[in-house]
């Protein structure tokens, strides 16, 4: 038994199937690489062929696994929201099966009720849940009439297009012609329903412009003439403002449908409705009021460059792929703007309603992905180097990088089926694996190489790259699995941290897994062909030469002429070779090899550009210093290996000193030098040879203490997104007029940097349960130009340059002209070298009373899962929960003026909420007065109502388009202080009494919103 020889492993035998069976193992390369174009991420355009790509989108979603309940309830105060609303919604909410929090927003006519669950609950789940917690409320929860709906399928982070409309000609310049009611109403009615029908698409939202409403002023003396009450008025209108239905009759045999029709069609229908009869004489409502069209009450603004706009945000449903539901997205815009509003203007131009977008997050997107593509292409270009140098083997270093991108298709592929979405830590990932994949085909290829030089020449091929393939398989595989078992802390995250590092810690698994079995499977087939192969007969090599060279010649006429120059002196020198003497010839081979990597290097150098495109010269001398310095040190660590080795292995107390010094340093430098020896003060003061004060008080102790300091710790990662979302904040007491003055003002000097490309601001909401903003809350997504033009997957552009005249060319219409032998054009100023530069000339820019002089630097993708995870929207903050509000907010002004005095902290950008800073009219009524009178509270309170706020009484139908009618006094009883005292109310009989006999009118500050977690305030 002793003399038998070992039975194969199941490893060999795979190994051994793959060489003897090429065919298959080639129509298997093929079928992954088919299978994994269809997955990838990229945007390849492949004809008919049906792609499934991996989703992608720019970073990972780490906000909270959270639902929102939305509840209107309009004109109602904060406090009256949180009172009647929020806090019997959260008490109610709090029993669902896997909540982890419940966060709540009181705001001005609605509450935001952010319900957070565990990670391990569903998302879907977990909204049937709420929908059965909320159709199971017992009667009188909320009040009356108040309906609590389940915020859309998406977080905020589903943001991903925005919008404005406007006034374009047929050559997409901007006309003008459209105020901001028709906008609005053609994004309710049109857009926004043509968009919402969008697969993957959740909901888009409306910001901006007007509503269009019939608004019914009353004039209370006229009232009093007339002796006409509100109640009176309303019960007129609604009967005024109803279509009906008689079925159908029969009428010769003919069946017709009955329509009754009374839908308010125009301001004359309303001032013809009657309501009331004097001695047979109708009073109508143009007698006692006047009725117009006019905007809504709103509770947000959009602005473009200075100008009020349009517009509305496209959300995401949660899970869909966001790169697919953009441009699905963009393929409905162009189906729906060609029926969009036009008009003819007064010079003759006509202009169309068009859809601008402003925010677009396919080009972030892009670049991610581009960003894979560049580190992909620059490591296989600094492996073929390696590989080349190294190993002096030309056919090797190809087999050796063609396995790199076999086993990111096969990444994709683990990725579409075990559900990783594509982002920028996913494709991370696979960058990092990149050094490992290679180094198994370099060990596996290596190790053939010198098997063969050692074999007998009359030995079989096949079985020289068997064993060779079989010494080292299973070192390469126990190897990769000691890398993947390593990331298993990796899988066991949770949270957001989870969220955020799983991507990386998957793909870069499945990059090793697919590189181990791609290596053990395919390299040895290869390299039997490419390497191991006896030189073909002479008619074999002849008709190869003319291959060769015909091709050469084909490539080199039809597309690249330096491929094809490379194929025609390959043909030749295949040709010349068997002429030559082998001395020579080896010669060349490895010269070939040297100039092979020098032309990549040269290549790496244009592509990568450490110093910027226009550093060409200074690129190209960093890449060569840096590889060759790295390949020299190496060559040289090769040649002292062995004596370094034997003079370690004798002096090993001396060498272990030296890693022992460099994990101290180290650990120093990370945690900081009084982190890592605070202890020492402390232990020798124990001793009782020195105290501990001698000892921090020392000049090396306070030197090393400030040298050292730690390093600083960040948990997202800042990723470039090509724009900044500006958020200052006004003061709580700001109305919606002055908020948007300092927004116009800012937006226009912002967009006045000529760095900037375009600035788009809101105030307050849009029309979402993902955006409870208050009025003085504003956003301004800032879209800046990159450093130098580019095209929509971010690669660098040149153009055309007279090096006379030292300026570019421009065709006639004064665009450059793009010439992939010019230059690259730089859209920054000198001064500006990097997006910090741009951020501060925007704060310079925009330091107008009535802000914050400052806000924090944020993006909008960064700001939105800020938001998510802590309700607050700056990346550090701190949250004080209180008994009351007074409090709350006086705690926060005092921790405001406290940091404001930390070194380390930009005082500016500190800024507490102002909680309580609301300016609140209060109107309490006198009972006692009432009841002389014989009034009662609800009769004081609907005029109360209607006389400032107006009251909404029904909604008229005009085609497919629903606008309200409102009822409320005129301007000059609603819009005073001293006015509002004279405003009538009806008592039992004919006499009407002045609110200011019946109630004390007074102001007292009051919040503005109302934050609370788990109901603490």
């Amino acid at each position: 038994m002793s003399g038998q020889e070992p039975k194969p492993s199941m490893l060999d035998g795979v190994m051994r199937f793959c060489l003897e069976n090429k065919l298959i193992v080639a129509l298997t390369t093929v079928m992954l690489i088919g299978w994994g174009v269809l997955n990838a991420p990229f945007d390849w355009s492949l004809g008919d062929l049906p792609r499934d790509p991996v989703p992608v989108d720019a970073i990972p979603d780490i906000g909270e696994n959270q639902q929102i309940v939305f509840t209107e309830w309009m004109g109602r105060s904060p406090q009256d929201v949180e009172d009647q609303i929020s806090y019997p919604l959260t008490v109610s909410l709090l029993g669902i099966p896997g909540v982890k929090t419940i966060r709540s927003y009181s705001m001005f006519g609605f509450s935001t009720i952010y319900i957070v669950f565990k990670d391990d609950v569903e998302f879907y789940w977990s909204r049937t849940r709420i929908l059965e917690k909320l159709n199971s409320l017992p009667a009188g929860t909320v009040p009356d009439g108040v309906q609590p709906a389940l915020g859309p399928d998406a977080t905020a982070l589903g943001q991903v297009f925005w919008y404005t409309l406007e006034g374009r000609d047929e050559e997409g310049n901007p006309t003008g012609g459209w105020d901001l009611q028709e906008l609005r109403t053609a994004q309710d009615w049109y857009v926004r329903y043509g968009l919402q029908a969008v697969d993957g698409v959740s909901e888009v939202a409306s910001i901006g412009g007007f509503v269009k409403e019939y608004q019914i002023d009353v004039d209370p003396d006229a009232m009093r003439a007339y002796g006409v009450g509100l109640a009176e008025i309303y019960s007129a209108v609604r009967m005024s403002n109803v279509d009906v239905g008689a079925r159908t009759i029969e009428i010769n045999k003919a069946e017709y449908v009955v329509r009754g029709l009374g839908f308010v069609r125009s301001v004359e229908d309303l001032e013809k409705v009657v309501v009331k009869t004097v001695d047979n004489v109708p009073i109508t409502i143009r007698q006692v009021a006047k009725v117009v069209l006019g905007p809504a009450l709103r509770r947000g603004a959009l602005d473009k460059g200075g100008a009020e706009a349009v517009g509305g945000v496209v959300v995401a449903r949660y899970g869909d792929n966001p790169l697919a539901v953009i441009k699905r997205v963009k393929d409905k815009i162009k189906e729906i703007s060609p029926g969009l509003p036009r008009k003819v203007l007064p010079d003759g131009r006509v202009s169309q309603v068009t859809i601008v977008p402003f925010y677009d997050r396919s080009g972030l997107i892009y670049e991610t992905l581009g960003t894979l593509n560049t580190a992909l292409l620059e490591e296989i270009l600094v492996t073929i180097i390696v590989v080349l140098v190294m190993v002096m083997h030309l056919r090797s270093s190809l087999l050796i990088s063609g396995v790199v991108p076999l086993a990111v298709l096969a990444c994709f592929i683990f990725m579409k089926y075990f559900g990783v979405d594509a982002n920028v830590v996913a494709l991370s990932g696979i960058a990092i694996a990149i050094g490992t994949m290679v180094d198994m085909g370099i060990v596996i290829s290596e190790n053939i190489l010198k098997h063969l030089e050692e074999a007998p020449p009359d030995e079989s091929r096949l079985e020289v790259v068997f064993r060779a393939s079989s010494e080292v398989g299973s070192a390469v595989l126990t190897s990769v699995l000691t890398t993947i078992v390593s990331f298993l802390p990796v899988f066991t995250m949770e949270a957001a941290e989870g969220k955020l590092f799983k991507p990386l810690a998957f793909t870069k698994t499945f990059a090793l897994l697919g590189s181990v079995i791609l290596a053990l499977t395919i390299i040895p087939p290869l390299a039997h062909v490419m390497i191991a192969r006896r030189a073909p007969g002479r008619t074999a090599r002849m008709i190869m030469n003319v291959i060769l060279l015909v091709s050469g010649a084909v490539l080199a006429w039809v597309s690249w002429w330096w491929a094809g120059a490379i194929l025609i002196a390959l043909g030749l020198w295949r040709s010349a070779e068997p002429f030559l003497p082998k001395g020579l010839v080896s010669a060349v081979l490895k010269s070939s090899s040297i100039l092979v990597a020098a032309g990549v290097g040269l290549y790496l150098a244009e592509h990568w550009a450490p110093f910027g495109p226009e550093m060409e010269t200074e690129n190209l001398i960093f890449v060569v210093g840096i590889i060759g310095g790295i390949l020299l040190g190496i060559r040289i660590f090769l040649l002292v290996y062995t004596p370094v080795l034997r003079w370690c292995l004798r002096h090993k107390v001396l060498f272990l000193m030296v890693p022992t010094a460099l994990v101290a340093f180290g650990l120093v430098t990370w945690r900081g030098f009084e982190k890592t020896f605070g202890f020492v003060p402390e232990l020798a003061a124990r001793t009782g040879l020195v105290s501990a004060e001698d000892i921090t008080s020392s000049d090396f102790w306070i030197d090393a203490k400030h040298e050292f300091t730690g390093f600083g710790k960040e948990f997202m990662p800042k990723l470039d997104e090509g724009s900044f979302l500006y958020m200052p904040t006004t003061m709580a007491h700001a109305s919606i007029g002055e908020a948007y003055d300092i927004l116009r003002i800012q937006n226009m000097a912002i967009r006045a940097i000529p760095e900037i490309e375009e600035v788009v601001g809101k105030i307050g909401r849009a029309e979402s349960p993902l955006d409870p903003a208050p009025i003085g809350m504003i956003e301004t997504v800032i879209m800046y130009k990159s450093e130098f033009k580019t095209d929509e997957e971010g690669n660098i552009l040149r153009f055309a340059y007279d090096e006379g005249k030292e300026e570019y060319l421009r065709d006639e219409m004064g665009q450059l002209i793009e010439d992939e032998d010019g230059r690259v054009f730089r859209q920054w100023r000198d001064e500006i070298r990097s997006t910090d530069d741009i951020w501060n000339a925007i704060i310079e820019a925009t330091n107008i009373p009535g802000a914050t002089p400052s806000a924090p630097k944020l993006r909008p993708i960064e700001a939105r899962i800020v938001m998510l995870q802590s309700g607050m929207r700056a990346p550090m903050g701190i949250k004080v929960k209180g008994p009351d509000l007074e409090t709350i907010e006086t705690v926060g002004l005092e921790i405001e003026r406290l940091l404001k005095q930390v070194p380390s902290v930009e005082a500016s950008a500190v800024f507490a909420d102002r909680i309580v800073g609301k300016p609140y009219i209060e109107i309490e009524i006198d009972r006692d007065a009432i009841a002389r009178y014989g009034v009662h509270i609800r009769t004081v309170q609907d005029v109360i109502e209607v006389a400032i706020g107006g009251k909404r009484l029904t909604t008229t139908v005009e085609g497919r388009e629903r606008y309200p009618v409102r009822v409320r006094y005129a301007r000059e009883l609603r819009d005073q202080w001293e006015s509002l005292k004279e405003i009538l109310v009806p008592t039992g009989g004919e006499a009407q009494i002045p609110l200011g006999q019946l109630a004390h009118i007074r102001y007292t500050p009051g919040p503005q919103v109302i934050k609370s977690e788990d109901t603490f305030l």
